[in-house]
Parts: structure tokens; C-alpha cells; sequence
């Protein structure tokens, strides 16, 4: 069995790090053109004195002779810069050169420090006035584009590039957040100027493209915004619209201004707001959008994309990033310092009948219903909501892994309730031992497994890192990432890992120590369940809060839209977190070897994609 039991952890360790290398070099053939584009990781002190991180495309054949438009996008809000690899994937294949920045305050970016969270704009700025010093770059034909708070990242570098004594922006486009309309006193005004601007309004976007009234009140959808005189404005590069005539989307206008013709349109497909950077039709737009004001070198039609390519690869990484966790825990099990922590055999699980059914499908039923109603109120919370997006730092510098730390600790503590109940009411008197089911393992093997599970995690990380650097490529889908992180990371995971340990481990022990039984026959079955149940409330307001959206045109009524965005990764880490311990805990019966690694990932992981602020 020990024999059966190592050829399988090194046969599925050897298959994770076979997977995450494929993973990476076809990701990164992809991103390349095939080798015929150059990227780099680049890290530098700008004009503003501040260190920013960015990924530099340049196509093949740029040179001092041969200059090429150069675009600069910018990610979102609690995102990092390859958050636009569809963009920049496209863009660079196509022959522009392409600068996509991690904004400050974001990823590998100097942290934003609080109070001046308009720096984020200048972020943008700084990534203009470098791409427009490299020697190939046509600085008379530079772009600016930007996803949400990437967006307005664009919006705020307008004024700063019409004070400059040589203007550098030509076009901007503006994916997921609204133009300027209006002056400081109301009035309508054409704050582009010259430039050409595109604007990607999604019919349901969660924080864009409606109107209000004086009091506030909102009078229209986002569904409805290209009948709006601020999108009508707008279309007329400015002009109070009363009495024009009305404009549409997906229709370029144009018109003279300063002595040039500028363009202005409006695309409004029927989609979400974190869609936008993931969507064959956004990429579609934003090509098609910069011919026209800038001209392709290359001449590849806008709607050939392969930049999907790259994501199917990414997200391999992800598989076998998750594969790693569990073959090289339980392959470390073999060797003589953790052998101790690995039992001769997983325990044979038996089917459970009567009131153990009973409590157990009524823990599952309770657990997710307090999930879901504590994340509606923590939700709903103003005071919760504002640090959630500004933070309080030092103590609390990212306010959006607080607020999911803080849900995860709740019903952490739940659980752990919830089981000690379950305990002291049935099983304790049924003869449940506490020892047997792994719940005290004695300090020995605990001590033993927070180090292995310490080792795992340090490891999978480092593979990241190594993979990183030979392939500038990190295992990521949609908005779930795993990207390498600067050193300050650490120190702000431990301001955050005691709270994910209270839910990881507590899940652990409920998954593992007290909910392992045979669904007809089969252990599959119980892991199964758990896992859907682990996710089942997240499934759910998610589906509460789109069907909603879909039908009335607006959100639910308490529940933000960036509370619903936010569950997305979790959606998956869930039921991953259920496998992950359950694989572990057969041959070790021990839950907090699995608890522990989880734990320490997904704090990892959080703070390394979102924002930070520092005093």
C-alpha cells in the first residue's frame, strides 16, 4: 500500500509540474506572436517618484527607423496588469507597441498612499510619458485605454496631457466607465478636445452609464444610456443635445476640432462590467477603434483573436497549480521527517443513516444559509462598505481582503459551532473520539503538518516565481489569478491569514473529521456534496443578483455590484478547498494540514490582485 500509495503522489507531482510547464510555454508562444513579439517585466521610478510595474510589448521590427503607434492601458480597480492580456495580446500582434501598467497602489506598483487616491490617475500619465521616450514609438500616434478605474485613469491623464507643452495623447478608449461630460459648473463641454475617444458602455454594467436627477435618484439603466443627453453630449463632442439630433451606437462621428477631425463613438453590448477585458467583442471594439484613429501596422482583422488561447493555457496552469498542492503534501508524507504524519491506510468510510443524516444535511442546510445572509449584510453595511474600498491602513491596508476575511472568519466560527454542537448533542454519544477523527492529533503532528503545509505552499509559490521569470507568464482565469508578488506582500498576508485560517481550518474539520461518509458507496459522492456545498450560497446570490440585473435593467436594491464580482473567484476556491483537504486528510487524518495550505494560498492570492493603500 505505501509502495501504491508513493507512485501515486509522484506520478501526479510529476504530471502538476508537467502541466504548469506547458501551461507557461504556451502561454507565452501565444503572447509572443510566436516569437515576434518581445515582452518584458518591467520596473522602474517614474517622473512621479513613484515604482511602477508594467509589461512592455514591442513588435518585431520597431526600431528608431521604423517608429509604431504605442498604447497604454490600465487595468481596474483590486486588479494588475495582466487583467488586459487580451488587449495587449492583440495589440502587440498587430504591430503596436503596448505598455500595460499595474496603476499604483495595485500589484507590483508602489502602494497608493491614503488620501491621494487621484495618484492612480498620474499612474497612467507616467506610462505615457515612458512609452513616448522609447526610440520606436511614433509619439505623434499614442493611445490610452483603461478598464473601469482603469478608465478613469484615462479620464484624469486628459488634463494633465492638455498642461504639457507637447500634448502625447491622440486616442483614448474607454472601456466600462463614462466619459466627462460636464464642467466644474454643470455644463456640458467637450473635454477630449481633438482627440478621437471610443467608449464600450455595457448595457449592464453594475456601476456605470445611468443618470440621476438632482436629488440623486437614478432615472435611467445602464441598458438605456445611449438615449441619455450625457451620452447624446458626448456624441456631439460636447454640445447640449437638446434639439439635436439623436445619435446611435456602434456609429463613428466625426468632426473637426483645433484643425483636426476627431472621432467620438459609443458601443453598448449587451454584457457585464467584468466581462469587458474578457470579452472577444471588447478586444473586437478596441481594434477596431484604434485603426481607425491610429492605423494598424499590421493588418489582421480586428475579429482574428487568439488571445483565448493564452487563457485556455492560463488556466491549465491553474489545474496543475492545484495538482501540486495535494501530490507534493502527500508525496512529502514519504519522506522520514513528515513519515509520521501519514497513516498506513485511509480509513474505510461507512454510509450514515438516521438522525447522523439528519444532522448532517441540517448543518449543510444552516452553514449555507448563514454564508449567504452574513455576506448580504456585511454587503449592505455602509461603514463595512467604505473600508472595504479605501482601507484604514496600517493596520487594515487592504480593505477588500478585509471584508472577505472578515465573512470568511464569521462563518468560520459558525462552523466551528455549529460541529461542537453537532458533537456534544450526537456524536459524542455515539462514541465519536475526538483522536480518531483526527480533530487532536496530539501537538506533535500538528506542529509537523503546519510545517509541511508551511513547505507545500512555499514551494507552490517559488514554481510561480520560476515559471515567471523564464516565461513572463502566471496562472490565472477570468478574475481568478495567481501572479508572483514583491516582498511586502508577505508582510501584509500575515495581517490577514489568522482570519482565513479561522474558516479554512474550521471547514477542514467539519469536511473531514466530522462529514466523511459513503453516498451510495462511494466517498466521491460525500466530496462532491461538500464541495457544492461550500460554494452553494456564493452560486446563489450570484444567480439572485444577475437575474435581477437581467431582468429590471438594475441591481438589487442593498446589494452592491462589486460585492456580487467579488464572489466570482470564490465560486471556485470553495469547492477546490473541499477536494484539496479531503485528499489530504485520507492519508493523513489530519485536518489541518489541508485547512493550513488553503488558508495560506488564498491569502496569498488575495492581497497579491487587489489594492493597497499606505499612510
Amino acid at each position: 500500500m505505501t509502495d501504491t500509495s508513493l507512485r501515486k503522489s509522484r506520478f501526479w507531482l510529476v504530471l502538476s509540474l508537467i502541466v504548469m510547464l506547458v501551461s507557461s510555454i504556451g502561454a507565452s508562444i501565444v503572447q509572443t506572436s510566436g516569437g515576434a513579439v518581445k515582452i518584458h517585466d518591467m520596473s522602474w521610478v517614474t517622473g512621479s517618484g513613484k515604482t511602477m510595474s508594467a509589461l512592455l510589448l514591442v513588435p518585431d521590427g520597431a526600431s528608431s527607423k521604423d517608429k509604431r503607434p504605442a498604447i497604454v492601458l490600465a487595468h481596474g480597480w483590486w486588479n494588475n496588469k495582466e487583467m488586459q492580456d487580451s488587449n495587449y495580446v492583440e495589440l502587440a500582434r498587430r504591430g503596436y507597441v503596448v505598455l500595460s501598467i499595474d496603476m499604483y497602489g495595485h500589484a507590483s506598483s508602489d502602494p497608493l498612499q491614503e488620501g491621494h487616491e487621484a495618484d492612480a490617475a498620474t499612474g497612467m500619465y507616467d506610462g505615457v510619458k515612458e512609452v513616448a521616450s522609447l526610440p520606436y514609438v511614433d509619439t505623434s500616434k499614442i493611445g490610452i485605454s483603461g478598464h473601469s478605474n482603469g478608465a478613469r485613469a484615462a479620464n484624469f491623464a486628459i488634463p494633465i496631457d492638455d498642461q504639457a507643452s507637447t500634448p502625447l495623447i491622440k486616442s483614448v478608449y474607454l472601456v466600462d466607465n463614462d466619459p466627462i461630460y460636464t464642467d466644474a459648473d454643470g455644463e456640458y463641454v467637450n473635454y477630449y478636445g481633438s482627440r478621437d475617444v471610443g467608449v464600450q458602455a455595457d448595457q449592464y454594467d453594475e456601476f456605470f452609464f445611468r443618470s440621476y436627477d438632482k436629488a440623486g435618484k437614478e432615472l435611467t439603466a445602464p441598458r438605456d444610456y445611449i438615449g441619455t443627453p450625457n451620452a447624446q453630449s458626448f456624441l456631439h463632442f460636447g454640445a447640449d443635445p437638446s434639439g439635436a439630433s439623436k445619435r446611435s451606437s456602434y456609429t463613428t462621428y466625426t468632426k473637426t476640432v483645433d484643425g483636426r477631425s476627431a472621432i467620438r463613438e459609443v458601443v453598448n453590448p449587451a454584457q457585464t462590467h467584468p466581462w469587458g477585458p474578457f470579452s472577444k467583442q471588447e478586444v473586437t471594439s478596441l481594434l477596431t477603434f484604434f485603426d481607425k484613429s491610429l492605423g494598424t501596422p499590421n493588418a489582421i482583422a480586428p475579429g482574428s483573436q487568439i488571445w483565448q488561447l493564452k487563457e485556455g493555457f492560463n488556466a491549465l496552469g491553474l489545474v496543475g497549480f492545484g495538482i501540486f498542492l495535494v501530490a507534493f503534501a502527500t508525496s512529502l508524507l514519504h519522506t522520514r521527517a513528515f513519515a509520521g504524519l501519514r497513516i498506513a491506510r485511509p480509513a474505510i468510510v461507512e454510509k450514515r443513516e438516521g438522525r447522523a443524516l439528519v444532522w448532517f444535511w441540517g448543518g449543510l442546510v444552516v452553514s449555507a444559509i448563514v454564508s449567504g445572509v452574513s455576506y448580504w449584510i456585511i454587503s449592505a453595511n455602509t461603514a463595512i462598505g467604505t473600508v472595504s474600498f479605501l482601507g484604514d491602513p496600517p493596520v487594515n491596508p487592504q480593505g477588500a481582503v478585509w471584508i472577505i476575511a472578515l465573512w470568511a472568519a464569521l462563518n468560520g466560527v459558525v462552523s466551528l459551532i455549529i460541529t461542537a454542537v453537532s458533537y456534544l448533542v450526537f456524536g459524542r454519544k455515539n462514541g465519536v473520539d475526538l483522536r480518531a477523527i483526527g480533530v487532536l492529533p496530539g501537538w506533535k503532528k500538528f506542529g509537523q503538518g503546519i510545517l509541511l503545509g508551511l513547505i507545500v505552499v512555499a514551494s507552490a509559490f517559488l514554481l510561480v516565481f520560476v515559471f515567471a521569470y523564464f516565461f513572463t507568464t502566471d496562472f490565472r482565469l477570468w478574475v481568478l489569478a495567481i501572479p508572483t508578488f514583491t516582498p511586502n506582500k508577505l508582510g501584509i498576508a500575515l495581517i490577514y491569514l489568522p482570519f482565513f485560517l479561522v474558516y479554512f481550518l474550521a471547514n477542514s474539520i467539519a469536511i473531514n473529521s466530522f462529514s466523511r461518509f459513503a453516498i451510495r458507496g462511494r466517498e466521491w459522492g460525500n466530496t462532491a456534496v461538500l464541495a457544492l456545498a461550500n460554494a452553494i450560497a456564493p452560486i446563489m446570490l450570484v444567480i439572485a443578483q444577475y437575474s435581477h440585473f437581467f431582468v429590471t435593467g438594475d441591481l438589487i436594491p442593498g446589494f452592491g455590484g462589486i460585492n456580487s464580482i467579488w464572489l466570482f473567484p470564490i465560486v471556485v476556491i470553495l469547492p477546490v478547498a473541499a477536494v484539496v483537504t479531503r485528499k489530504i486528510s485520507r492519508q493523513t487524518n489530519n485536518p489541518y494540514i489541508g485547512g493550513f495550505i488553503m488558508a495560506a494560498v488564498v491569502t496569498v492570492v488575495s492581497v497579491s490582485n487587489t489594492l493597497t493603500y499606505t499612510r
